[in-house]
């Protein structure tokens, strides 16, 4: 295709650029060109792609159209690459935070975190519902079973009778009743003993089938996955939690190899949202986020590669968190990429995901640089409330979504903003002036973004692709893959310099605010349509609507949490987005706490819920 080379953008130097708020640099949005397709149409999309003459003429024509050569493929960059998005640990520690070994065993670290919410230990009363709708939570659990309310066992009955009855919902891809119950009845003798691991000990925690986990076999949301890759042991992840007495109780559906945002899976149903059943809940960690938000589960494991942990859990209503590249071990989860995906929480409240990280949170063997202690931040302390803090938002960017969230995510801004006297900052020289930030090139980020993911998948799986079978694979996932695989040497290397040219821009705006604040999605949760159910879809216009805000979080290894903070006009979901400095998961907690308290008073039951701990 050297005939046909597009001229790619000449970037200037990442340090000539103006992060300021009068920066003339233009915000492009995403300007995606490709009609959306199900059914008939995505097959015949997928054989085109795939030929050998045909494919490689459409594959050059989609990039072009779309961008990826003049911003990604033909760019010239100054920046030299960067591969991996590790980050040297400065130093700095945030006051009022408790900081232990990450290799501390994980009951220790939880216990130190049950410490920053206050200890349930000194609960003698029953718990008390609270006036409005809200998730029990981790404590509620503990609390709960130390009053002999109810125990794991009558918990794990009821969770296996309500997953049979929401298996419409499409919510689990493998659960092993037996499993669970034996589980459940460990737990139950330990707490009759009074020997509670901890306050994890009994309490139902999912995981998405991207990460292994005994005794089921890891899918990844594929037909074959589990014939050419054995699960032969808990990853990291699974076994601390598992180590804290969690039942484990099955494994979440997702989007096939996480490669797309809807969580409509050919294979194993699309997982519905919770708050309306004929929406999507976002993906690819769609299923985990789904039994958050029906009350299935309080806690559950996914992974987020590109927005997909955050991105279904603003859809669903619940806590979606990510952690610093290399935070949590990557051990027992699907090589689908090597730089991009991060094992994160999907929790019922921000206090549930602290307990949660503490568990997790951990030292990187593959790392190549040290990792830092693990910092738990006092939520219960008012020292903490303080006026530094600063936050940067980029308005073109903030407001490139639909008029709900713009509206629900401002008002939440400001919440935040009049009841701590936090200030929403740009400052070039020390003093607070404006509200406005520059954060340039957005759009390339996305691409290079994709770029990146999609060499790194075509990569990984080729080799278990010659022993696949190509009629296993989804129609949506053969397109994705026929693209990833189109990318050459020349398009990773300069996404990698992108990489390292995006982190330098975010290491300036760091250098003067503590986070980023965005809507966490473009758009509120779109219909499912009966069309994409045997196929799959390729809709890349609403795809691009919910990544919108989620790429910095991947590509460059940043901290990142959604908090739920509102719905939009048909009573779907919208979540806020604090994005952090490397390492800064103390401060980015804390703040997610706070903005929490002043919007969980709106909390609504979703149309499928199931209480765990109703009373008999």
């Amino acid at each position: 295709m050297g005939i046909f080379k597009d001229n790619g953008v000449v970037y200037k130097a990442a340090d000539d650029i103006d992060l300021g708020p009068d920066s003339d640099e233009f915000y492009l949005r995403a300007n995606v060109k490709a009609p959306r397709m199900a059914g008939l149409l995505v097959k015949v999309f997928a054989w085109l792609l795939e030929s050998p003459i045909l494919g490689g003429m459409l594959l050059y024509f989609l990039k072009k159209n779309n961008l990826i050569h003049k911003l990604v493929s033909f760019a010239e960059l100054q920046e030299e690459p960067l591969f991996v998005p590790l980050h040297p640990h400065q130093g700095d520690e945030e006051k009022e935070t408790i900081y232990i070994h990450p290799n501390a065993p994980p009951q220790e670290k939880i216990e130190e975190a049950a410490k920053c919410l206050g200890s349930f230990e000194n609960e003698q009363e029953p718990r008390i519902p609270q006036p409005s709708f809200h998730r029990w939570t981790l404590l509620d659990y503990a609390t709960s079973y130390k009053s002999g309310e109810t125990t794991p066992t009558k918990v794990a009955e009821r969770f296996i009778a309500c997953a049979k009855e929401s298996s419409d919902m499409s919510f689990f891809i493998n659960y092993c009743i037996d499993d669970i119950l034996s589980q459940a009845a460990e737990s139950t003798l330990r707490h009759q003993r009074g020997e509670a691991i901890s306050v994890l000990d009994g309490v139902p925690v999912a995981v998405k089938d991207e990460i292994d986990c005994m005794p089921y076999p890891t899918t990844g949301g594929t037909k074959w996955m589990q014939k050419v890759r054995e699960c032969r042991n808990d990853a990291y992840c699974v076994k601390c939690l598992r180590s804290c007495g969690a039942i484990i109780v099955g494994k979440t559906n997702m989007h096939e190899l996480g490669a797309g945002i809807s969580g409509i899976n050919p294979h194993y149903g699309a997982a519905r949202n919770p708050y309306n059943r004929s929406k999507i809940t976002g993906g690819s960690s769609s299923g985990s986020a789904a039994v958050v938000a029906a009350g299935l589960c309080p806690l559950a494991l996914g992974v987020d590669g590109g927005g997909s942990v955050r991105l279904p859990a603003a859809l669903c209503g619940v806590v979606g968190f990510k952690p610093t590249f290399s935070r949590v071990p990557h051990q027992g989860v699907l090589p689908i990429n090597y730089t991009i995906g991060m094992v994160g929480i999907l929790a019922a409240t921000v206090e549930d995901a602290l307990i949660a990280y503490a568990a997790i949170a951990g030292a990187d063997e593959s790392a190549t640089i040290a990792v830092p202690r693990v910092g738990l931040p006092l939520l219960k302390s008012a020292n903490y409330m303080s006026d530094h803090i600063k936050i940067a938002r980029y308005g073109k960017w903030f407001d490139d979504c639909t008029d709900d969230i713009k509206a629900c995510c401002s008002n939440a801004v400001a919440k935040l903003s009049d009841k701590y006297g936090w200030k929403t900052n740009f400052d070039g020289v020390g003093c607070v002036k404006t509200v406005e930030v520059t954060i340039p090139e957005i759009e390339v980020m996305r691409l290079s973004h994709y770029t990146t993911i999609g060499s790194e998948c075509s990569n990984s799986i080729k080799s278990y692709l010659q022993n696949v079978n190509k009629e296993e694979i989804g129609w949506d996932v053969r397109v994705g893959l026929a693209v990833y695989d189109s990318f050459d040497s020349n398009e990773y290397l300069n996404a990698q310099k992108m990489r390292r040219r995006q982190l330098q821009f975010h290491e300036k705006i760091f250098s003067v605010a503590d986070v980023i604040v965005t809507p966490t999605v473009g758009v509120t949760a779109y219909t499912i349509k009966d069309d994409a159910m045997n196929t799959g879809e390729l809709d890349y216009i609403n795809g691009a609507a919910l990544v919108r805000y989620q790429i910095a979080g991947n590509f460059l290894g940043l901290p990142a949490v959604t908090v739920p903070v509102g719905y939009d006009s048909n009573g779907l979901p919208i979540g806020l987005q604090f994005i952090g400095k490397p390492w800064s998961e103390s401060l980015l907690i804390y703040i997610a706490s706070a903005m929490q308290a002043l919007c969980i008073s709106g909390c609504k039951k979703p149309e499928v819920f199931y209480d765990m701990l109703a009373k008999e």
